[in-house]
């Protein structure tokens, strides 16, 4: 028997039908009749082959969907972003990894994929679910379809979902595990079994998203792109990739900064041996708890240089000082989150990208709170000038989403200004 439900996709629940099996009381299936319409004769159509996939998340809920990526099985995190553009610089966003990333605008693909957005040189997610699929590109810098570019990268991807559904799931019973698969052979339960065997807390997943030597990067912004810069003295940037993001480079290069970046597992002693201007602790993805090499790093270097983190680098920076970090609900994704800094009390909208942050309670005296999520009032940013720290949770580079926080790379050019001059 089934019920329909009260939203425009008209999608019904219904129970699994019977099988020689006895199937698990906890799994039920979501069916979405809002299928695409079928493409009349002589117009576009997807140049890949379409086939029937499923999401299985550890609530045991089943959803029905059709794949237009890699083929195969592949378990991950679920998270929603609520990003209405640059899909292209979430899908190459290290902070990603080991995740599937549902987005909310419910029409994808349509300005197709080009190689200059790119935010790392491969994709680290687990996975892409979105609502309806483009059947057609139209953009002056595509290069490849959405499809086909991530066949050729080996990443699935999913589409006719009711990600608002699922994004009303995620919001009430916080992130979970989700299992995609395009292969007929493997059961529900077993999918099941899956998405509940495995878990992302304690894993480190920078080791696998960083660099493996050190490197220079010299690309600024375009030309054409840029609205911030930087003249006069070059300072040198020790930045440690924990997953770091390419324009957060750019933007760093603009500023006037000489950038080496090191592994995430570099030595402290290495990098003053390069005597450093500044030291970038990045972005990256996970839980900050499990990758403790990286905590006694940014110790071992407080107090010595003065310091950046972003996002993954704040939360290290958060421990380091004394203070603890937690994992959010279901996190923060998007370019629109309200953001106060209370420095200059000023409201930024902000671009974010993480599951975990520091709870400002657990801070030792001394430590300054910069910055407020004006949504839930967690912790956006961080200062111990005493140290010459400073931190962000968010993302001040975008890519996508606003630029109102841009500015913050000026301020730590400033910061290493100032501490060269008392030197």
């Amino acid at each position: 028997m089934a019920f329909a439900v009260t939203n425009p996709s008209n999608c019904l629940i219904a129970p699994r039908p019977s099988t020689k099996a006895k199937p698990l009381k906890s799994i039920f299936t979501v069916k979405c009749s809002a299928s695409l319409y079928d493409v009349a004769s002589g117009v576009a159509e997807r140049p890949w082959k379409i086939s029937d996939a499923r999401l299985v998340l550890e609530d045991g809920s089943v959803w029905k969907a059709k794949s237009f990526g890699a083929r195969g099985t592949q378990v991950g995190e679920v998270v929603f972003n609520t990003s209405l553009t640059g899909y292209q610089e979430i899908l190459t966003d290290p902070s990603y990894a080991g995740q599937f990333v549902l987005m909310t605008n419910p029409h994808i693909g349509n300005t197709g994929i080009n190689f200059d957005d790119e935010e790392s040189n491969q994709c680290f997610l687990a996975g892409l679910v979105i609502r309806s699929l483009s059947i057609s590109t139209s953009n002056w810098r595509c290069t490849e379809t959405l499809g086909d570019y991530l066949s050729g990268r080996n990443i699935m991807g999913i589409y006719d979902v009711d990600t608002r559904a699922i994004t009303r799931r995620l919001r009430q019973d916080g992130s979970l595990i989700g299992v995609l698969s395009t292969e007929d052979s493997k059961t529900d339960e077993e999918l099941l079994e899956m998405s509940r065997s495995w878990d992302i807390v304690g894993v480190d997943l920078i080791s696998g998203v960083s660099c493996t030597a050190p490197y220079e990067w010299v690309d600024k912004t375009k030309p054409e792109w840029e609205f911030n810069s930087c003249g006069g003295e070059i300072y040198h940037v020790v930045a440690y990739d924990f997953g770091i993001k390419h324009n957060i480079l750019r933007r760093l290069a603009s500023y006037g900064c000489k950038i080496t970046v090191v592994p995430s597992k570099w030595p402290a002693s290495e990098t003053l041996k390069m005597k450093p201007d500044g030291v970038l602790f990045s972005n990256g993805p996970g839980d900050p708890s499990a990758v403790p090499y990286a905590v006694e790093t940014v110790k071992e270097l407080l107090g010595k240089v003065p310091v950046f983190g972003i996002c993954m680098g704040h939360q290290l920076l958060g421990q380091a000082l004394g203070g603890k970090t937690f994992k959010m609900k279901f996190g923060h994704h998007g370019g629109n989150h309200p953001v106060r800094n209370i420095q200059c009390s000023r409201v930024e909208i902000s671009a974010q990208n993480h599951n975990y942050a520091v709870d400002p309670a657990s801070l030792p005296e001394g430590v300054e709170v910069t910055h407020i999520n004006l949504n839930d009032g967690s912790c956006a940013g961080l200062a111990y000038p005493q140290l010459n720290v400073m931190s962000l949770q968010y993302h001040p580079e975008a890519s996508p989403g606003p630029h109102d926080s841009d500015t913050v790379f000026g301020e730590f050019v400033e910061l290493m200004k100032r501490a060269k001059q008392k030197a």
